[in-house]
C-alpha cells in the first residue's frame, strides 16, 4: 500500500522530498501542488523532475479520496458519499490514523454537504464515521462508531467537492464529534489555515463539539477557528436522557470553560439547541440556558428538529421557537432560529448517515 501525500504538513513533505534525495525545497512544490493546485496525481507536479516524480510514486500516492455518489436538494444543497477506509483502535484511541499501528481498518461511508447561500458556499464536513457520542435524536449517533477519518480524508471532502474552488467557509458538524478526533481534525485546521495550504483564515472555520472536555481545553488553547457547541438543553437529568455524553461531560461544567476564555474579539462561541415539542422548549428551559450563559458573549442558535425514526419527539411549533427564541433574546443574548436546508436529501442536522439514496430509511 502506497503512503498518502495529502494530509501532511510542511515540514512533513520536506522529510518526503530529503529521504528521496530531492532538495528539501521540494516540499513546498508538493504543499503547491496538494493544496494550492490540488493534483490527483504525482505526475501532475510538473515543477518536479520526471526521475523525482517517478521515483516519489514508487512509494506515494496523493491519496484524494473522490465522491461516489452526488444528490442535489430542492433548495440547491448538495450531499456527497465518500467511501472511506475507517481506522478504528483496538484500543479505541480517538487519536489514531491510517498511518498508526495497531488498528483495524474498516470499510465505510462518510458524506459531506454543501450548502450555498447567496455569495456563500459553506461545506459541512465529517470527521469521524459513525459517532460514538449516541445522542439519540442523531442518524449518525444511531450508527455508532465505525473509525476516524485520517487528515487525508478530510482534507480529500474539500477537494473532491465541486464546488471546491468556490468554498467560503467550512462547517465540522457532518458525521462524528471532531473533538474525539482531534489530531486529525486540527491536522486537516493546519492544512486549511497555513500560508502553505489553502491559506484560509481561522474565521472562515467552526468547529462543533459535544464538549468533550480534555479536548475541548486544547481547542481552545491551541486555534483561532469558532466553536460551536451542541447543548439542546440546560437541565443535566433531561440532557443526559437524549445526550449519553452530559455524565462524562456535564453541560455546566462545559460552559464553565469556556467561560474561562475571551469571544470579546473575532473568534465567536454559539451554542446549537434543536427544539423538541414538549420536551425542551418550555419558558423554563428558555430561561435555565438564559442564566447559564449569563455573562458570555455567544450566540444561539435554535435548529428546528427533524424527525428521525424510533424518538418520541417531534419538532416545536413555530410560535414556541418564535417565543423561546423572544425569550432569550429579552434576556440579552443573541438568537437565532436556523434555516433548514437539504432535508429532503437527508442532508440536514442530525440525518446523516452514510447512505445512498436507496438507503434511506423512512419516517
Amino acid at each position: 500500500m502506497k503512503i498518502k501525500l495529502l494530509g501532511k504538513n510542511l515540514e512533513e513533505l520536506k522529510k518526503v522530498a530529503m529521504e528521496e534525495g530531492l532538495p528539501g525545497f521540494a516540499g513546498r512544490q508538493m504543499a503547491r501542488w496538494l493544496y494550492v493546485k490540488k493534483v490527483r496525481s504525482i505526475d501532475e507536479m510538473t515543477d518536479l523532475s520526471k526521475a523525482a516524480r517517478e521515483k516519489l510514486s514508487q512509494k506515494y500516492e496523493v491519496g484524494v479520496l473522490s465522491y461516489s455518489c452526488v444528490q442535489v436538494s430542492s433548495d440547491g444543497t448538495k450531499k456527497y458519499l465518500f467511501p472511506v477506509k475507517c481506522a478504528h483502535s483496538r484500543e479505541l484511541n480517538a487519536s489514531s490514523s491510517p498511518e498508526d499501528g495497531n488498528l483495524v481498518l474498516e470499510d465505510g461511508a462518510v458524506e459531506a454537504v454543501m450548502i450555498p447561500d447567496e455569495d456563500r458556499a459553506t461545506l459541512c464536513v465529517s470527521s469521524q464515521s459513525g459517532c460514538r457520542m449516541g445522542c439519540r435524536f442523531c442518524m449518525t449517533g444511531r450508527q455508532g462508531f465505525h473509525g476516524n477519518l485520517s487528515a487525508a480524508d478530510i482534507i480529500s471532502q474539500f477537494i473532491s467537492a465541486d464546488e471546491s474552488d468556490a468554498l467560503t467557509n467550512a462547517v465540522f458538524m457532518g458525521m462524528g464529534e471532531p473533538l474525539d478526533n482531534y489530531e486529525n481534525v486540527m491536522r486537516a485546521i493546519e492544512i486549511l489555515t497555513a500560508d502553505w495550504g489553502f491559506a484560509w483564515s481561522p474565521k472562515r472555520i467552526t468547529v462543533s463539539t459535544i464538549g468533550v472536555l480534555p479536548n475541548l481545553k486544547r481547542f481552545l488553547d491551541e486555534s483561532r477557528c469558532h466553536l460551536a457547541v451542541s447543548l439542546h438543553d440546560p437541565f443535566g437529568p433531561e440532557r443526559l436522557s437524549v445526550m449519553p455524553a452530559e455524565k462524562a461531560w456535564p453541560a455546566r461544567d462545559v460552559v464553565s470553560l469556556i467561560k474561562e476564555y475571551d469571544f470579546t474579539g473575532q473568534r465567536r462561541v454559539s451554542f446549537e439547541y434543536t427544539m423538541f415539542a414538549g420536551f425542551n422548549d418550555t419558558k423554563a428551559h428558555a430561561d435555565a440556558l438564559s442564566r447559564m450563559l449569563r455573562g458570555l458573549e455567544c450566540r444561539v442558535n435554535l435548529i428546528r428538529f427533524h424527525k428521525i425514526p424510533d424518538f418520541p419527539y417531534g419538532t416545536s411549533p413555530e410560535i414556541i421557537i418564535g417565543n423561546f427564541r423572544q425569550r432569550l433574546v429579552n434576556s440579552g443574548i443573541t438568537t437565532t432560529v436556523r434555516a433548514s436546508r437539504g432535508e429532503d436529501i437527508f442532508a440536514a442536522c442530525g440525518m446523516l448517515a452514510g447512505r445512498h439514496e436507496d438507503k434511506k430509511e423512512s419516517i
